[in-house]
């Protein structure tokens, strides 16, 4: 590298990290100019991590503050750190020792707040269990991850057969009513309440996360978070304008990358954080109304249920509060975009991103207005770009090509030691796009579920994406499967609403009204519902 070269990389980071600063000085993250607070800042989060180090962060800053809202009622952040410190000490009591790994099989409460917190507190790493596990899943992922001690509520208590005698198990949750008089299971609840809460001493370094990605087509992969820097923050902060000190409601769950990331900045922010550990539509616009809360999460199937509410049952909650409905986690279709702005205002800001690589791309309003279906443009501190099969740059619009994404809070390969494809230092995100005259990002679909039918490309998301704008289709999917004459063809399957006649021409007859003749579905299924996990995104291997 000339030295000219190693300037330019020089002056072009030092450039973003003043613009990462200013991103964060705007929302209130750096506090100008109590620049001693930044730095106790900095230092916690270097000590406990993002999560536990945020939560002590606001802890100092307001005691008084709330940090969570469940079912049981509020938690300040000062409430929170001391019954972290409790909970860690008790843990380490126990036997669990730093570097360990700790699960949680948990839904959205202060159960599994609290063992985020004081996981980073004793320097374990902490793998969250999708709560939509069956008893297979839980148990090869707990194995291949060496699994020390289980965290989870008793709703999944079922599915423990399995896990080896020797994994220590925590309830986070209890049931109302249950009759546990005879268990020997310990309680969160009440290991912290008998616990010391004195300040933890801080780990040799903070444990991190374990996600999982989504599994739609095999078991898990574990994609570890070990640590995060603080000007990442502004990776989202950028192009969503979170603010300190005020409200969020939390659809998403915590298990979740979608969860996780706005979890954790809202804890930054000083914010308070509404939850419930069972998502439903109309419980979230209360939600909304009642703590006046600025900003909405939810992956796009929530806000469908949101938006399929009927007008006046939306209109009985005021959510003139919310700034930004944020929504990530799977494709948010154009159609349901528009409806959401139609409901709420231009409100709507879409992510697009993934476990491996985290962040990628945003669109505000502003770009939807302009584009819907977009996902916008990568915020500061991220890069994207597209490649053709042979590795070759793609650099004029309207070309698809696969997405690779440079961020700084992209992971660092699978805890199997397996790794994403990496093209001058951006990560794989598994999907193919493409980008229009204005720079704006479209997600045409995932790289493996292209498919070629008499030797055209076709990329079935288009085809659902059509399909929804009906109003007498609720939801679609589109694979492909065998063909005899053209390989492989299109078939649709569609969830129809009630008083709906749509058939097979009827499908057939409006794609080709609207679409190229080889993206016409060949055979069409109607189904009550689709097959979807936890997070929302449809089981194509359940389709066939």
């Amino acid at each position: 590298m000339s030295l000219v070269e190693l300037a330019t990389q020089v002056a072009d980071k030092v450039a973003e990290t003043a613009r990462s600063v200013d991103v964060m000085r705007r929302a209130g993250l750096v506090p100008f100019p109590r620049l001693d607070e930044g730095v106790r800042s900095l230092v916690a989060l270097r000590k406990f991590g993002p999560f536990a180090g945020a939560n002590h962060i606001s802890a100092r800053r307001d005691p008084t503050a709330v940090g969570i809202v469940d079912e049981l009622g509020p938690l300040t952040y000062k409430q929170l750190d001391d019954q972290s410190n409790a909970l860690a000490r008790a843990w380490s009591e126990r036997g669990i020792r730093p570097g360990q790994v700790v699960a949680a099989l948990c839904r959205d409460h202060r159960g599994l707040v609290l063992t985020m917190a004081a996981s980073g507190k004793l320097g374990v790493r902490l793998l969250l269990m999708n709560t939509g596990f069956a008893k297979p899943q839980l148990t090869d992922v707990a194995n291949r991850e060496g699994v020390t001690a289980l965290v989870y509520d008793q709703e999944f208590s079922g599915l423990l057969d399995a896990i080896p005698a020797g994994v220590d198990r925590y309830l986070a949750w209890v049931d109302p009513d249950s009759d546990l008089t005879a268990r020997d299971t310990p309680v969160l609840s009440e290991i912290i309440a008998s616990t010391d809460d004195r300040p933890w001493p801080a780990p040799a370094k903070p444990g991190g996360f374990v996600l999982l990605t989504s599994g739609t087509t095999g078991t898990p992969k574990g994609a570890p978070r070990p640590h995060t820097s603080a000007l990442a923050s502004a990776q989202f902060l950028d192009r969503i304008p979170l603010r300190s000190n005020e409200a969020t409601y939390m659809g998403a769950p915590l298990f979740h990358g979608t969860g996780l990331s706005q979890f954790i900045l809202s804890f930054a922010l000083g914010s308070k954080v509404v939850m419930r550990r069972k998502f439903t539509p109309e419980e979230a616009l209360r939600g909304v109304a009642e703590h006046k809360c600025t900003a909405l999460v939810l992956v796009p199937t929530m806000l469908q249920r949101i938006v399929d509410l009927p007008k006046d049952v939306r209109e009985k909650y005021d959510t003139s509060s919310l700034r930004i409905i944020f929504v990530a986690g799977s494709a948010l279709s154009p159609d349901l975009g528009n409806r959401a702005n139609e409901a709420f205002g231009p409100v709507v800001h879409n992510l697009y991103g993934s476990t491996e690589v985290a962040v990628a791309t945003v669109a505000t309003p502003e770009d939807w207005a302009k584009a819907p279906g977009t996902v916008g443009r990568a915020p500061v501190g991220c890069k994207v770009a597209l490649y053709d099969e042979k590795g070759g740059k793609i650099t004029e619009p309207h070309v698809t090509g696969r997405v690779f994404v440079g961020s700084g809070l992209s992971f660092g390969g699978y805890t199997d030691g397996r790794h994403k494809e990496i093209i001058d230092g951006l990560l794989s995100s598994g999907d193919v796009g493409h980008f229009d005259d204005d720079g704006l990002l479209f997600i045409d679909g995932r790289d493996d579920e292209m498919i070629v039918s008499g030797g055209e490309n076709v990329f079935p998301i288009e085809v659902e994406n059509l399909l929804v704008e009906r109003e007498d289709v609720l939801e679609a999917a589109v694979i492909g499967v065998e063909d005899p004459e053209f390989g492989q063809r299109l078939k649709a399957f569609i969830v129809r609403t009630e008083d709906s006649k749509l058939d097979l021409d009827g499908v057939r007859e409006y794609v080709k009204a609207n679409l190229a003749r080889y993206k016409v579905p060949r055979d069409v299924e109607f189904l009550d519902e689709l097959p979807r996990n936890a997070t929302g995104k449809v089981l194509r291997n359940k389709l066939s």
